[in-house]
């Protein structure tokens, strides 16, 4: 291998605490040298999220670890859209960093498009990763007319696309996209992390559930995300109001972890559901997320519109049965109907019912799906995002990049 690593520019909104430990990963990797440029400083302090209602603030480390540099602003930083904050200085950036290649995480920010449109210009090889799938571009009218647009014109622009699942894939090589301009680069968590503290959760965990006043024995169902109307938590709500009262099903527990519009309105709902079966455990961060999955025997996220659904790879880490629909991104790879969870359509509450109930009666079942869970999940994971990012590099730069055993 060369000594001179490739230099790599990456764009991104501002620190995420999914990518944090992947960016560590790759500053480490003695073949890249990376810099991370964000738009917005927003999740480093107290801010309000509008998806959960509230404000929030994160408890983990979001910078440490990597190279970064946030971009010059004018006005707002607290909000984020195609113009807020107005950042300047991407092209002057680019020539000052001497970069080989420019990566941009979404295309949506106007920095992000400047540097996509000024880093080709310039010579730069250039790469995209976004959530765009069949599933997120099945709006219709101007608005897709626009999306299918910009990617047909991205196609002049771009050297390839980073792939964060098969919906993913699939939508980029629907409009135009060569195969071998498509990279795996799935979207993970840190699977060594949460093994972690999951594992360390289970020692603790009968004292948990007393914390949150559920009996021994029970089963548990959770769900964990934004109460947004498009995660469609009240129809995990009814299909559970359908089970509950069955003696097969074990008197379950159904935990809600999450804040957003819909909450006054989902407890409205599950006030009809037995006293103490239904719990609303308010906003979780991520650090109080383990011992939720470890406490759980089953996992569901009924999303109408979820373009990936980071909290599936989180549950799977627990070694838990999932059900989602077919409408979630993650579902296509993650979840194998019948061996580690179900595949509903979204709305089915009849279909979410019989799942729960099957699962809640049959906790071989479910641990077994759960054991699946784990398998499938082992090599979905950081190691597969570099070896992606190396697979697209080695394109361009060849033996600068060494081949990924």
């Amino acid at each position: 291998m060369s000594e001179k690593p490739v230099r790599l520019a990456y764009f991104v909104s501002h620190p995420i605490q999914y990518q944090a430990p992947l960016l560590r990963r790759i500053a480490a990797d003695p073949s890249i040298e990376l810099t991370v440029f964000f738009a917005s400083d927003i999740s480093l302090r107290e801010h309000f999220d509008a998806g959960f209602n509230r404000r929030i603030a994160w408890d983990v480390d979001l910078l440490g670890g990597y190279q970064h540099e946030f971009l010059p602003a004018i006005g707002d930083r607290s909000r984020l859209s195609l113009f807020r904050p107005f950042n300047y200085g991407v092209v002057q950036r680019l020539i000052r960093g001497r970069f080989d290649a420019v990566w941009c995480h979404s295309y949506v920010r106007l920095p992000h498009l400047t540097a996509l449109i000024a880093g080709r210009l310039l010579g730069k090889k250039v790469f995209l990763r976004d959530e765009a799938s069949v599933i997120s571009s099945n709006s219709t009218g101007l608005r897709r007319l626009i999306k299918v647009f910009f990617h047909q014109t991205m196609r002049l622009v771009l050297n390839g696309i980073l792939t964060i699942g098969t919906r993913n894939r699939e939508y980029y090589a629907s409009i135009g996209f060569r195969q071998d301009q498509l990279f795996r680069m799935p979207y993970a968590v840190d699977n060594d992390w949460f093994a972690e503290r999951i594992a360390d959760a289970a020692k603790k965990r009968e004292a948990f559930r007393e914390e949150l006043g559920l009996e021994p024995g029970r089963p548990i169902i959770l769900f964990a995300s934004k109460l947004q109307p498009r995660k469609r938590a009240q129809d995990l709500i009814r299909a559970f109001q359908k089970i509950v009262d069955d003696p097969a099903a074990g008197r379950p527990y159904l935990l809600i972890a999450g804040d957003g519009e819909l909450r006054d309105e989902l407890e409205n709902l599950a006030a009809d559901a037995p006293a103490n079966s239904i719990h609303f455990l308010g906003f979780r961060t991520q650090a109080e997320l383990p011992p939720l999955y470890d406490v759980c025997d089953v996992f569901v996220l009924p999303s109408n519109t979820e373009p990936w659904g980071l909290v599936t790879n989180e549950a799977m880490n627990a070694g838990r049965a999932i059900i989602a629909t077919t409408e979630v991104g993650s579902a296509r790879d993650l979840v194998r109907d019948g061996e580690n969870g179900f595949i509903i359509e979204p709305g089915d509450i009849d279909a979410l019912a019989d799942h729960l109930l099957t699962l809640c009666s049959d906790r071989h079942l479910c641990s077994r799906m759960g054991h699946k869970s784990l398998e499938i999940i082992e090599n979905w994971d950081f190691t597969a995002d570099i070896a992606g990012l190396h697979e697209a590099l080695r394109v361009h730069f060849g033996d600068r990049i060494p081949k990924t055993k």
